[in-house]
């Protein structure tokens, strides 16, 4: 039987662009949250957990309003996290952002994704339907590791605010990429946390 894992960005945060590293949602984020509910109302959901940062918390809470059969758990390993730093295939053009993180912030994230791979990748022989609330560069991981991108390949995977993301895999085949950053349930107007261009 297939597992499928269902990974959602949260929803846009109150304030974003000042800088702050958490806070709640904003009215839009809350309206996000509310349509990928409806978007997953009809999946059979295994199992449900989040960041337990507030903005994907939040999210998760409007999410099992609509599911009451499932109860989101936080998971530490769901953190918003930088998981590796640059290589020397990394474009230079990723010279700033790479600037602004330390060694020890790097290397806790890379901990974290090997973690974080090892146990929500891991094979499964009964048909699972799992639900993951995180946020962009923990999103972008999962993708790189199931391609089988380089590590640095993350940075350049970007997810929508309440994206869907689907990771599936069949008995004996890898982990196959179903569909990234999904957006049909949200209207243009809804549509954040992409580069301006890439918003349509």
């Amino acid at each position: 039987m297939p597992h499928y894992l269902y990974l959602v960005r949260h929803g846009e945060q109150q304030d974003a662009e000042h800088g702050l590293p958490d806070g709640p949602l904003s009215p839009r984020g809350i309206r996000q949250a509310q349509l990928i509910a409806e978007r997953l109302g009809g999946v059979p959901f295994t199992s449900a957990w989040h960041s337990p940062l507030q903005r994907a918390a939040e999210t998760a809470a409007i999410i099992a309003e609509r599911m009451p059969a499932i109860t989101p758990e936080p998971s530490a390993l769901l953190f918003d996290c930088v998981p590796s730093g640059p290589s020397p295939e990394t474009p230079s053009s990723y010279d700033p952002f790479f600037g602004s993180v330390t060694a020890a912030e790097i290397e806790a994230g890379r901990a974290q994704m090997e973690d974080a791979t090892a146990e929500f990748l891991q094979s499964s022989s009964a048909d699972r339907h799992d639900l993951l609330i995180t946020h962009n560069f923990v999103i972008g991981w999962f993708v790189r590791e199931v391609l089988g991108a380089p590590d640095w390949r993350w940075v350049s995977i970007n997810q929508a605010n309440c994206g869907l993301t689907v990771l599936q895999q069949k008995p004996g085949r890898p982990w196959t990429l179903v569909t990234h950053n999904d957006l049909g349930h949200l209207p243009v107007e809804l549509r954040t946390g992409l580069p301006e261009q890439l918003q349509i």
